[in-house]
């Protein structure tokens, strides 16, 4: 009896940690974003610095010491979107965290925009910092980041851990009650005669988010080093892409959080850290045999 009531006990427990409160989450996290002193990421002059690469100039924040650690942010999105990662990291680890080219403070105004044009930014900020190596997370867009930095430039990743990332721009990894939420206002600025200056700006963005990325598995096959490719149960990925991702990274581990969307690093905060910052601290294993009744 008293075995099944901590059985039940527990249960009850994951039950209650699936089923959070997302809407107090986000209301918290932009009273959060609000309290610029205590979280000043994104807007902080003492952290932050300019770097002429690619041509453009790349705004970057770094923040403590030891290890290099390089955080990616996703689609419209900025350093900020790390608020509850940047304390926690920064305490262990050097951690940079850029706005990524055509977002926040990183101004660019030219036409195109790739996901290769970006993870090789992101490469060039790192050289340009005296950097050869770092662990690396990305979120969303910063996910697909992650994956094409360990695939063009491998000598600058040592661990990556992305979550939310996607390797194509159709249904087969996007639910298509997600697609259609965004196609609508992508096919109304594509077909508008004229743009004004913050509809080009956005058109460029959806763009990037509709039409791309294109990364074969096989390019998956080249990422040598360790990858903890994550997704929420109910996000805007599909599982069964995250699980393909997984499936094609030579030396790769899968987690899925349950009850979750596509926020794992803010509806998860604490959850996400630890976890990935295990996963950055202890070698990779490789499951052979009696390893995997372990």
């Amino acid at each position: 009896m008293k075995k099944l009531l901590l059985l039940f006990t527990a249960f009850s427990f994951c039950l209650f940690a699936f089923c959070q409160d997302v809407d107090k989450i986000n209301t918290q996290m932009q009273k959060d974003l609000a309290d610029t002193v205590k979280y000043p990421y994104g807007n902080n002059a003492k952290a932050g610095k300019y770097y002429s690469i690619r041509g453009f100039r790349m705004y970057a924040e770094t923040y403590g010491s030891g290890q290099p650690l390089l955080i990616i942010h996703g689609n419209g999105g900025s350093i900020n979107n790390f608020i509850y990662q940047i304390p926690y990291f920064s305490s262990k680890y050097k951690v940079i965290i850029a706005d990524s080219r055509a977002h926040g403070k990183s101004a660019d105004t030219v036409d195109s925009l790739t996901y290769e044009m970006m993870a090789d930014d992101y490469a060039a900020l790192l050289t340009e910092m005296k950097i050869d190596s770092a662990f690396v997370i990305g979120w969303s867009d910063g996910g697909i980041n992650g994956l094409l930095l360990a695939i063009r430039h491998p000598e600058k990743v040592k661990k990556l851990a992305i979550t939310g990332a996607n390797l194509v721009p159709d249904t087969t990894a996007v639910p298509k009650e997600v697609w259609d939420m965004v196609t609508p206002t992508y096919n109304w600025l594509k077909n508008k005669k004229s743009l004004a200056d913050n509809e080009k700006a956005s058109f460029k963005l959806l763009r990037l988010l509709v039409e791309q990325p294109h990364i074969p598995v096989t390019d998956l096959h080249t990422i040598q080093c360790p990858t903890l490719v994550i997704g929420g149960d109910n996000e805007v990925i599909k599982v069964e892409h995250t699980l393909l991702i997984k499936q094609h990274i030579p030396k790769s581990y899968l987690w899925i959080l349950p009850g979750s969307g596509h926020s794992t690093p803010v509806i998860f905060k604490d959850d996400f850290n630890t976890v990935v910052d295990r996963f950055f601290l202890y070698p990779y294993k490789t499951f052979k045999g009696g390893d995997r009744f372990n």
